[in-house]
């Protein structure tokens, strides 16, 4: 969930960090860290977290008769 009230902390979605590559953040507070990294001053914001993506639907076992009217 991306709204929820216990959110684990990481730099890769702190208000105060900015990604640079993958594995490198740059914050504002505590200069350059990881993206596993995370201290005291996590802010989270949720525009930074990337959901994943959804599964693809399976319509093997349909034929055309379900989808006839």
């Amino acid at each position: 969930m991306l709204f929820r009230k216990k959110i684990e902390r990481s730099c890769a979605y702190c208000v105060y960090g900015t990604k640079l590559d993958e594995d490198t953040i740059l914050c504002s507070k505590k200069g350059m860290k990881t993206v596993a990294d995370k201290c005291r001053k996590f802010k989270y914001d949720p525009l930074k977290r990337v959901p994943p993506k959804a599964k693809a639907l399976d319509f093997s076992k349909y034929d055309d008769q379900d989808f006839s009217l």
